[in-house]
């Protein structure tokens, strides 16, 4: 089988039964082709376990407090708010995430090179590595609302055309996570295991998943079942610690109902192996902001 029929093939079919599935995953979690970089074995080890693992001070203080005086400066900007890139809270009207700001900011573009950032995606991946994705995403105290269970790959899949799971999430704190403010939720070793979603993909999805996702989020009773398999933890730990996590691991987050704010900084690095073609369950794929078809691979 050639490359270009593995790029098309549907080996996690999704969206198209009136039952949802548990496909078991056929992709490696820690890809092999680049063995030099930051992390270390153990931490690999434990990302090919669990489908995650997490760097402590991957940011000193002062690195976080110059990244939230710039989420600070974006969420202000009348301009920023205005552009599509930037979603809204349904409820309370407040910046809820700011896609594509990588090329909005050029600090944030700087710490997708930095060496820290940018070495340690290619070590998991295993070979170059492009931006599928960056943002900030910003959990006000008191109104800030959560996301529901979900896997990104399945989204990504279906709508953007990603074949493999060939992905990794860094998502790097600016404030403080506390088990009580909202803080994003994942199941150790459910990367392992692709949730089919059912129902259809409406056309603009994405103008409403963005702030609540209703299509490509598993069943009750497949959420019971993958929790009862491999349990829930949770990312906590001081502003400038980092989550890395695997593109099919079931994660999501509850509402934040205290006076703490939670905020990161979210970037999806992809392999240029993995390029993605047309939507597997959509009819047309979600605009470059969200899901970029520039496949020119991060340099220093």
């Amino acid at each position: 089988m050639t490359v270009a029929d593995l790029s098309t093939q549907d080996r996690y079919p999704t969206r198209v039964s009136a039952e949802s599935a548990l496909i078991e995953r056929t992709d490696p979690t820690v890809w092999p082709g680049v063995d030099a970089g930051p992390a270390s074995a153990e931490e690999l080890a434990a990302h090919e376990a669990k489908g995650f693992h997490v760097v402590e001070s991957l940011l000193s203080p002062a690195e976080v407090q110059t990244y939230w005086q710039e989420l600070e400066r974006l969420t202000k900007d009348p301009q920023v708010r205005a552009d599509e890139r930037t979603i809204i809270e349904k409820s309370s009207n407040e910046v809820r995430s700011i896609f594509e700001v990588h090329r909005i900011s050029e600090l944030i573009a700087e710490l997708v090179r930095d060496p820290r950032v940018l070495d340690r995606a290619r070590q998991i991946l295993g070979s170059d590595v492009y931006v599928h994705q960056s943002r900030i995403n910003y959990m006000p105290g008191f109104r800030g609302t959560g996301f529901y269970w979900h896997s990104d790959f399945e989204t990504w899949h279906a709508e953007d055309g990603m074949p493999a799971m060939r992905a990794v999430s860094v998502s790097i704190a600016l404030t403080d996570n506390h088990p009580f403010n909202g803080g994003l939720m994942i199941m150790p070793g459910s990367h392992r295991t692709f949730v089919s979603c059912v129902g259809e993909t409406p056309d603009d999805y994405y103008k409403s998943s963005l702030k609540e996702q209703k299509i490509g989020v598993p069943t009750e009773d497949d959420i019971t079942r993958l929790a009862y398999e491999h349990g829930i933890e949770q990312f906590t730990g001081p502003a400038g610690s980092a989550l890395w996590f695997d593109s099919n691991c079931m994660h999501g987050s509850g509402n934040n109902i205290t006076p703490f704010p939670r905020s990161n900084i979210f970037i999806v690095f992809n392999s240029v192996e993995n390029s993605l073609v047309a939507p597997f369950a959509a009819r047309k794929p979600r605009p470059e902001f969200i899901a970029t078809r520039d496949f020119t691979p991060v340099t220093r």
